[in-house]
Formats: C-alpha cells, structure tokens, sequence
C-alpha cells in the first residue's frame, strides 16, 4: 500500500507532538484524521488528505463519531496515534484535585477506550499500528507528579498486555518514551521543567516524528514495544 492508501487517526492533533505528527503525516500524503478540542488550531491543518473531528475526547459519544467517521469515509484505519494527554502535578497541599481527575479520565480512561476500539476493529481488519505517546515518567516516579506518572505507567501496562496479546499477529502496540519536550505541556508552570532539571537542550517534536518515521519504517516482521529518546542533559 502506498502512503496515500493508509489512514492515520491522530489525537491530540492541535499543539505539541499531537500536531507535529499529524502535519508530518500530511507531508507524507498519508490520509490523516486529526482530532482535537481546538477547532482553529486544527484548521492550520487543512489539506485534502486531512480530516479534521472538533470534539473532547473524553466524551464517549464522540469517541464513537470518529470511530464511524472513519470507517464510513475510509473503510479501515492503519494507524492509531494515542497522542492526547494533560498534566497535573504539585505537593499534596498545593495539587488540584480535580484537575488530576480530569488527567486521569484523558489520559487512561478515554485512551484506553479508543484503543480498544480500534484494536476490535483492527482484528477485523487483520492489521494495524497502535502508537501510544508515553513518557519516560512511564518508567520512573518524581516527587509531586505521582499521579501522572501513574497515567503513563498505566498506558504502559496496557501497551505491553496488548503486544503479548497480539503476537503473531500483523497488528502493533508501540509506546514512544519522551524525555522533555518544548510543547506547550509545560507554558503555565511557574519554573520550567528546563530549569529546573538544568536540560538546556530539550527535545523538539521533530525529534519525536523522526522516533515516529522509524517505527513505521521498520519491516513487517519487526516490533518496537517501547522507544525511549531524551535530550543529551538528562540525568534524573
């Protein structure tokens, strides 16, 4: 199949490595499926190989409308890219509960509901890519960002469950594991995680998309369960 022929649903399309691989799928001519809550960022988008779903992810009938929209439009779906996520940190005095629940409900909840849905329809399909964006606090805790680190532990969890479940067959689960990376994760934090780890040179989303094109790239008997990049100051 040629770029032109596969199709990739991509979450969290609007900011940061959500749209930086969205538009470098576009790039390539892949048919592309950009979800997001910010209707203007995803029109920067636009291209006749681009589909663009306004809606919260976490709503479990638009889950269901891009589930239908692309398999009415397209009739199958290649690639998943579970890229919408939200942080929430701080000491047990200063934390926002509530946010914390509404990272929760994003990051696992409504991520883990989509890749089953889509995973049910790759079964049928014989094929398919899940590319989960995890972290590498998927690996490790740090003081005050305990429950985030929780929600990428979970993705990882479940993204090696499902690899188990699936072998030997031609379906996927793949979980990148980013160091820091300049999105706008981190805009509102009073010190920058930049600073405040002493990382001068941060990862960008384009190191991410080339980590993305390597995956894809690789053969079909080939698997990558997990992919861990950091910027060259990482120590902690």
């Amino acid at each position: 199949m040629s770029n032109g022929d596969k199709v990739c649903l991509v979450t969290g399309a609007s900011s940061g490595i959500g749209y930086a691989i969205a538009d470098a799928l576009r790039a390539d001519g892949f048919q592309v499926v950009a979800t997001a809550r910010r209707e203007d960022r995803l029109l920067q988008l636009q291209a006749p190989n681009v589909a663009i779903l306004t809606g919260d992810l976490s709503d479990a009938i638009f889950q269901d409308k891009i589930e239908t929209f692309v398999y009415e439009q397209f009739g199958r779906c290649d690639y998943l890219f579970n890229c919408a996520g939200t942080i929430a940190t701080g000491t047990i005095e200063a934390i926002d509960i509530d946010k914390v629940t509404d990272m929760i409900q994003l990051n696992v909840t409504a991520t883990f509901r989509l890749t089953y849905k889509l995973l049910k329809r790759f079964r049928q399909q014989g094929s398919g890519h899940v590319i989960n964006i995890s972290s590498i606090l998927g690996t490790k805790v740090r003081p005050t960002a305990g429950a985030y680190a929780a929600t990428k532990f979970a993705m990882e969890a479940l993204s090696e469950a499902l690899r188990m479940e699936l072998t030997g067959s031609n379906i996927q689960v793949s979980c990148i594991e980013p160091g820091l990376v300049m999105t706008e994760l981190h805009k509102d934090w009073e010190v920058h995680p930049k600073d405040g780890m002493g990382i001068h040179e941060p990862l960008s989303t384009g190191d991410i998309v080339a980590t993305v094109k390597f995956i894809m790239q690789q053969p079909a008997h080939v698997r990558i369960p997990r992919l861990m990049i950091l910027p060259k100051d990482h120590n902690i």
